[in-house]
């Protein structure tokens, strides 16, 4: 038993030399102390005369070890906060590090220049739910049951009568739902359709426009437009509406504005026509006032949607819309 100890005490010591750090000295310990018990447990074996000389013994060797662990311990700390001090000092001589000042993305300087117009025109923020119901989304928007806007190939369903929302027009149900008229709201958001190329994303922001009030006419929906195009563009563009369709307007048009790089005379960017399509609007159906409980013989209002990444295109001159969502910080860096 005598020799056991010793060897356990001999061994353990020329460990604790060796040892270069916290981890390495912790699983000597607990190395350490597992075989002591091993040793301890032999003490079965002797008689009773034996076992106080045996227990003396490993006691002296416990005590002993104690101090040569505690000793080795703060030896390490003190190696480790020194290296630790080195490689955490600093040359005060060199020239400071450059931090180039952030920037915010362009979708976001053109939402925040959009929500800015028509605020000053009288129009609140309304923000709806990305994920949204059927009936909101197409129903209640006067959306037939065989549009092609429903199919599977447009729309990401999540479940049967639930997806997400394909436009912000969505939201305009909801607020017509919730307030009475007069209604002046601005619905900025996310949509999801399933497209993508170099002018489309299968996500991307889009910014509706409601008015519903009495005698609201296209006339008001024209002068709103001129508005936005010369304080979002320049003071000479111009705007013009072209007949289109919508299942939630009517009547529906297109609105093109003047071409900002030629000014109209025809170039490589608006293929020559002199004009860029910019948005889609027109006088809210009768069929959705009616499904909002709104009486569409008091009340009428024009709607408009816009592509907050196509402005943000024709602003800036981006001809790809992938460069919006590809985080090149050479190319955000340029909107600094």
């Amino acid at each position: 038993m005598q020799e056991n100890i010793r060897a356990l005490r001999e061994k353990t010591l020329a460990a604790l030399r060796e040892a270069e750090s916290s981890r390495a000295l912790y699983e000597l310990k607990v190395g350490f102390q597992s075989e002591l018990k091993k040793v301890m447990s032999g003490m079965r074996e002797l008689s009773k005369e034996e076992r106080p000389a045996f227990g003396k013994l490993v006691n002296e060797l416990k005590e002993s070890m104690e101090e040569a662990f505690e000793g080795r311990a703060a030896e390490i700390r003190e190696k480790e906060m020194q290296a630790k001090y080195a490689a955490e000092r600093i040359d005060v001589t060199m020239p400071g590090r450059k931090f180039r000042p952030g920037a915010l993305h362009p979708v976001t300087i053109v939402k925040n220049q959009l929500i800015d117009i028509f605020a000053g025109m009288g129009f609140k923020v309304y923000e709806g739910p990305e994920v949204e119901t059927d009936y909101y989304n197409f129903t209640a928007l006067n959306t037939p049951e065989d549009h092609p806007a429903r199919d599977m190939q447009d729309t990401f369903y999540i479940a049967d009568k639930l997806l997400l929302r394909t436009q912000t027009s969505a939201g305009q149900i909801r607020v017509m739902e919730q307030e009475k008229p007069p209604i002046k709201i601005l619905s900025p958001g996310r949509v999801f359709r399933s497209d993508d190329d170099a002018t489309h994303s299968p996500m991307f922001h889009q910014m509706e426009g409601l008015v519903v009030d009495r005698n609201i006419t296209l006339c008001d929906l024209q002068g709103m437009l001129a508005e936005f195009a010369r304080r979002m563009f320049d003071s000479s563009t111009k705007v013009r509406l072209r007949p289109s369709y919508f299942p939630f307007t009517e009547p529906s048009v297109e609105v093109d504005l003047s071409c900002a790089e030629c000014g109209g005379k025809g170039c490589r960017l608006c293929k020559g026509t002199g004009w860029i399509e910019v948005l889609g609007a027109g006088m809210v159906n009768r069929k959705v006032l009616e499904n909002c409980n709104i009486d569409p013989d008091e009340y009428t209002g024009f709607a408009f949607g816009m592509g907050i990444e196509r402005i943000a295109m024709l602003k800036y001159g981006i001809n790809n819309i992938r460069a919006l969502f590809e985080n090149d910080e050479r190319f955000l860096g340029q909107f600094r």
